[in-house]
């Protein structure tokens, strides 16, 4: 690595996991392998520009710029802007939780939430990962991935898309994804969290590529075989206004 991907490197210690919130310098002194004044020149060039910053003895920790920076995203952000009012609408008219995922290497990243009921919790919230195999968001992405994607993707786990139920080879993957596909949503039942049923479709950037996916929670108490079909049909149609307006942007 050239030493700017060096530098990148001490943030991925960051997203080592959601407990992830503070590393001594000797612990990145040892995860890394960098020499202490190396460490130490990138740590002060990532401190000066508000990446991180530092407390006695609790350590380094994501700075005030990382704060400012999701600010703007969340108010300028043109995918969220063209979401959020379909997803109030969406939220409210259900009773449940909208949720709006981007695609995120081989994760899903959840980016915005709206909730029309208190009944329900979704810990899925703003800035939170997961796998791109499990719950109605992310296979609501993951049905639309490139081909040449969905290879690499399978090679490197093709134990978990076997333990999800997608099929034991690329054959049967490509088979299950293609049924998704032409129903044109998701939806599953306590993939994710029990007791919620999710409902998702595809949202696609102006090229027609897989961008995202809209998906909204519901309680199964107040699920059936036709409220499914009736939410699946209004997710989709927001799912087609969000395209629409970020195609136009």
């Amino acid at each position: 690595m050239n030493s700017h991907e060096k530098m990148l490197g001490i943030l991925d210690l960051f997203d080592s996991g959601e407990d992830a919130l503070a590393v001594t310098f000797d612990e990145m002194h040892e995860r890394l392998g960098y020499t202490r004044s190396t460490l130490y020149r990138y740590l002060k060039t990532l401190t000066d520009a508000g990446l991180l910053t530092s407390l006695p003895s609790v350590g380094y920790m994501l700075g005030p710029r990382i704060v400012e920076l999701d600010y703007k995203i969340r108010t300028g952000d043109v995918l969220i802007r063209a979401a959020r009012p379909v997803m109030e609408e969406l939220a409210s008219q259900f009773r449940g939780i909208a949720l709006l995922c981007r695609r995120y290497r081989f994760d899903v990243l959840c980016v915005h939430q709206e909730s029309g009921t208190d009944t329900i919790h979704s810990n899925y919230e703003r800035g939170r990962r997961r796998s791109l195999l499990h719950g109605a968001a992310s296979l609501g992405i993951l049905a639309y991935l490139p081909d040449h994607q969905l290879r690499k993707f399978y090679g490197l786990v093709p134990e978990q898309f076997a333990t999800a139920g997608l099929g034991t080879t690329l054959k049967e993957v490509k088979a299950a994804l293609r049924e998704h596909r032409q129903r044109g949503w998701v939806s599953t039942t306590g993939d994710v969290t029990p007791g919620v049923t999710g409902v998702a479709a595809p949202v696609f950037d102006s090229r027609s590529e897989i961008l995202g996916s809209l998906s909204l929670t519901l309680r199964d108490s107040r699920t059936n075989p036709k409220v499914i079909e009736d939410v699946a049909e209004r997710v989709v149609f927001c799912a087609g206004i969000i395209s629409k307006t970020v195609a136009r942007s």
